[in-house]
């Protein structure tokens, strides 16, 4: 390549601006990613849209949910139970939660550590708001206690799709 020709390509990838990548989704967020419900009953729906049947409403503010696929106004979310359905963008926000999937209670201990005190335990079936998580152990907050609990034992962290794959919604 001849010193001009160099000297051009160098101007050319200067002068174009870095862009953020391409947004994938309507929102510009990555999929799969956890949200909670913001409201004490949510609509759940068969597909993005009032229009759509109604399956159940969720009754359970803070509820922790993965958005798996999305449209503008509408998320397709996958429950701790691993149902799938669709709900409004404005029933859902980033508060992370997490949720106690097994009947049994866990202990939330005060350090990272297996071996470090209790400070409380988190009933079972219970939700607790998720504070940091570092090394394979979770700092929880749920009723004004706060403790900490090996990622593994709560429902809402994992980066893996939750439900299986959506399939494209079906046209009206």
């Amino acid at each position: 390549m001849c010193a001009l020709s160099k000297i051009l390509l160098l101007s050319l990838t200067m002068a174009v601006p870095a862009y953020a990548a391409p947004k994938t989704t309507p929102s510009g967020l990555p999929v799969p990613r956890y949200v909670s419900l913001k409201f004490a009953e949510v609509n759940a729906r068969g597909g993005p849209g009032d229009d759509y049947k109604l399956l159940w409403i969720y009754r359970a503010r803070g509820l922790p949910l993965q958005i798996v696929a999305e449209t503008y106004d509408w998320r397709r979310v996958c429950g701790p139970d691993g149902s799938l359905a669709w709900v409004h963008r404005r029933t859902v926000d980033a508060r992370r939660t997490v949720m106690r999937t097994s009947a049994q209670p866990l202990t939330l201990h005060r350090g990272a550590n297996p071996k470090s005190q209790p400070a409380a335990f988190l009933a079972g079936h219970a939700l607790a708001g998720l504070e940091t998580c570092k090394n394979g152990w979770c700092r929880l907050s749920a009723g004004g206690v706060k403790g900490w609990a090996p990622e593994n034992e709560v429902w809402g962290l994992s980066e893996a799709l939750q439900c299986r794959p959506p399939s494209p919604p079906k046209a009206r």
